[in-house]
């Protein structure tokens, strides 16, 4: 899984500096695979590849938005998601639509970090 953070945020991004993977952007904050990572490219579905740096489309305009390909739900850092441990109003919740076993979020953080199996 992947956490998502509802439209209950009252934005004030207590956990944007907790992240390991850098995946917590402030609304309208564009983003990127680059940061937080050690990412140089990134694989595109259709084979071509993308600068790690370059900037991407915000995921939300208003709130505190988290980029799902980068969430590990803090697999191989914490034992416990840390967006969602110092959440104040408890807006950072599993993402239904991203469903991951812990298998794939260890994977994910190996590839984010560019780290040997």
């Amino acid at each position: 899984m992947a956490i998502i953070i509802t439209d209950e945020c009252i934005n004030c991004g207590a956990c944007e500096p907790e992240c390991p993977n850098t995946a917590i952007y402030e609304g309208g904050v564009e983003w990127t695979y680059a940061g937080g990572t050690k990412l140089t490219q990134i694989e595109l579905e259709d084979g071509s590849n993308m600068d790690a740096k370059t900037k991407l489309t915000p995921l939300s305009n208003e709130l505190y938005y988290i980029v799902p390909t980068k969430c590990t739900e803090c697999t191989g850092f914490h034992e416990e998601p840390q967006c969602a441990a110092v959440c104040p109003v408890d807006c950072c919740v599993d993402d239904p639509d991203v469903r991951e076993t812990k298998e794939e979020l260890a994977l994910k953080k190996q590839w984010l970090h560019q780290e040997a199996s």
